[in-house]
């Protein structure tokens, strides 16, 4: 099991005060929290960001599966650039996601890609600044690591569709709020906008 930078309960107890409408979203999931990710590696963990880009998760999962096959042991970039393009497209991966995690793993392997150990050092915008430079790494895969990997307190992902829809749930709004609109309010769950963003996922969930 991962673990978090910081206090789940104190922090959520913080976004309940500052927000009482993501406050009874909290009030109505007790003991449900996050839980960072045991992933080997940040390049396994963006290759797996990659592959679920735009699919439904069941099918996402599906090709995922399929490609860790080709892996014969540990999934490492070295392994990935020694598949041919016909195994890595066989598993279901498309041209342009395939061009993506070769770039990926030749940064890794280059050493443009930091261990966890190294990116437990370095600070959110840094992280997303270095990664972002992988093709077909967006903001958002980066905010997925930043909050399912390392388990950084104050990220908000203001484009996921997943969390406006959350918001726009828990606050009775009639429409979706723009990304600025979700960035403005959330700056009252600042330190814990990570908290506030979860919580609005658990608000879709019913």
């Amino acid at each position: 099991m991962g673990k978090l930078e910081f206090d789940w309960d104190a922090a959520a107890a913080h976004v309940s005060r500052r927000d009482r409408r993501i406050g009874a979203v909290i009030r109505a999931r007790p003991g449900l929290r996050l839980e960072p990710r045991p992933r080997r590696s940040p390049f396994h963990a963006l290759m797996r960001a990659i592959i679920y880009q735009q699919l439904s998760g069941k099918a996402a999962a599906t090709i995922h599966g399929r490609l860790l096959e080709r892996f014969e042991g540990s999934v490492t970039a070295q392994r990935l650039l020694n598949l041919k393009d016909a195994q890595i497209r066989g598993a279901g991966v498309s041209a342009g996601k395939m061009k993506a995690l070769r770039d990926l793993a030749a940064r890794a392997v280059a050493g443009e890609v930091p261990g966890f150990a190294r990116l437990r050092r370095m600070d959110d915008a840094e992280i997303i600044e270095r990664l972002t430079a992988v093709h077909g790494v967006g903001r958002w895969t980066v905010e997925m690591l930043l909050i399912f990997d390392l388990g950084r307190p104050d990220v908000l992902p203001v484009h996921d569709l997943g969390v406006r829809k959350g918001f726009a749930i828990a606050h009775k709004l009639p429409e979706l709020p723009t990304p600025d609109e979700l960035a403005e309010h959330a700056e009252r769950w600042r330190p814990y906008r990570t908290v506030g963003a979860w919580y609005c996922w658990r608000a879709t969930d019913s």
